[in-house]
């Protein structure tokens, strides 16, 4: 057999993702004759099926199952040696963090201020990306290290979680359940996520805050809900940095507190990848216990456990 090539497991994951020749072909750039014949020969070449077709719908193999989950590492692995080897062939190569701004538990510039008391470390470079966007962005090799909020895609990364708060429930001034001290997920029926996503609909959506939305910054994001067009989950360390007259934050009975963790590739070998962890453990160890806030404040104190 020979071996297998990036771009026939490119075009496969592609399919694969869309379950649709049509639109992989779209969403590829190319035309649809051309990408049937890759596949059909990645199969001839592979002695197996990977696609059930019929009229009307196409599915993955057994095979194709198994093929999807090592393609996407695959890939994920020749981008990340791309991606490194440029990267340390820079003239002063720094260390690349990942996070999605304004998510970072407040702890951003302390952590930044301990890894920098070591006067031959470069400044860190802040790599910036959408809600969820950051494990990726270390397996692919564009980012060193990450802040992230767990649960998490975990595969191929370690971790070590910093600060566990509660998440409320961002929703307008003049929304009726605004004049509630506090609320559970039942309440929330009717009312939709940034994502679209039910608010109801319980760990399904609340477990990650933030998740999937088509708004692209906070600042949007609050502004609909201001409209009383959505409802967002925040955690308290967001409420808190985000006062806004139009905006009622609620704490949320049985919607689950969530993570900030810092987050680095398991193969990492890196100096100042081990310096960032153990400044942004030092910092997260010194932070307080949880206080709990007054029943009528909308601002809960984030904690550590």
């Amino acid at each position: 057999m020979n071996d297998l090539e990036a771009r026939q497991l490119r075009y496969f994951v592609a399919v694969a993702e869309e379950l649709h020749f049509g639109r992989a072909a779209a969403r590829l750039g190319m035309a649809q004759p051309p990408l049937s014949r890759t596949i059909r020969e990645l199969e001839r070449q592979l002695g197996v099926m990977l696609f059930e077709r019929t009229t009307r719908q196409v599915e993955l193999t057994a095979a194709g199952e198994v093929l999807l989950r090592d393609a996407r590492t695959a890939l994920e692995a020749i981008a990340a040696a791309a991606h490194r080897a440029r990267h340390a062939g820079s003239t002063s190569p720094r260390l690349r963090i990942a996070l999605k701004a304004d998510i970072d538990g407040g702890l951003l510039p302390r952590i930044l201020d301990a890894y920098s008391a070591d006067p031959a470390a470069l400044p860190p470079e802040l790599v910036l990306g959408g809600f969820g966007e950051q494990p990726q962005a270390l397996r692919d090799g564009r980012a060193d290290a990450a802040l992230v909020l767990c649960p998490m895609d975990d595969r191929g990364l370690d971790s070590e979680p910093l600060v566990t708060e509660p998440v409320l429930v961002a929703l307008a001034a003049t929304d009726p359940l605004a004049a509630r001290t506090q609320l559970c997920l039942a309440d929330l029926a009717g009312r939709k996520l940034p994502s679209g996503a039910p608010a109801d609909a319980g760990h399904a959506t609340a477990r990650r805050p933030g998740s999937a939305s088509p708004a692209s910054n906070l600042s949007e994001i609050f502004n609909l809900v201001e409209t009383g067009s959505i409802v967002f989950f925040a955690p308290a360390s967001v409420a808190r940095r985000n006062p806004r007259p139009g905006v009622a934050y609620r704490p949320v009975s049985d919607l689950p507190e969530c993570t900030l963790a810092i987050a680095w590739p398991q193969d990492a070998r890196s100096p100042a990848v081990a310096a960032l962890v153990r400044a942004a453990g030092a910092i997260a160890a010194g932070l307080p216990a949880r206080a709990e806030p007054p029943v009528e404040s909308t601002l809960p104190q984030g904690h550590r456990h």
